[in-house]
C-alpha cells in the first residue's frame, strides 16, 4: 500500500495500491481494505481509479459518486 497524496487537502482516502486488475484501498480511520476489481468494478472503473491514485486527486469523490459499494466482499 501507498499512502495517498491527498493533494486536495480533504480526501477520505489514506491508502491505495495497485494490482493488475483491482486497485485495493484504505479509508481515513479504517483498517479495511477495499478491494475494487475488474469484475465487481468494471475495467473502465478500475483503470480510472488507478489514474486518480497516482495523481493524487479525485479518488475519494469518484468513489462515492461512481463505484461507491462496487467493491469486493
Amino acid at each position: 500500500m501507498q499512502r495517498y497524496l491527498n493533494l486536495s487537502g480533504d480526501s477520505g482516502v489514506e491508502a491505495y495500491g495497485l494490482r493488475e486488475d483491482a486497485i485495493l484501498v484504505r479509508f481515513r480511520g479504517s483498517d479495511r481494505i477495499y478491494v475494487y476489481s475488474h469484475a465487481s468494478a468494471g475495467p473502465a472503473h478500475v483503470a480510472r481509479m488507478k489514474r486518480l491514485a497516482q495523481a493524487g486527486k479525485g479518488l475519494s469523490t469518484y468513489i462515492s459518486r461512481r463505484v461507491h459499494d462496487r467493491y469486493e466482499r
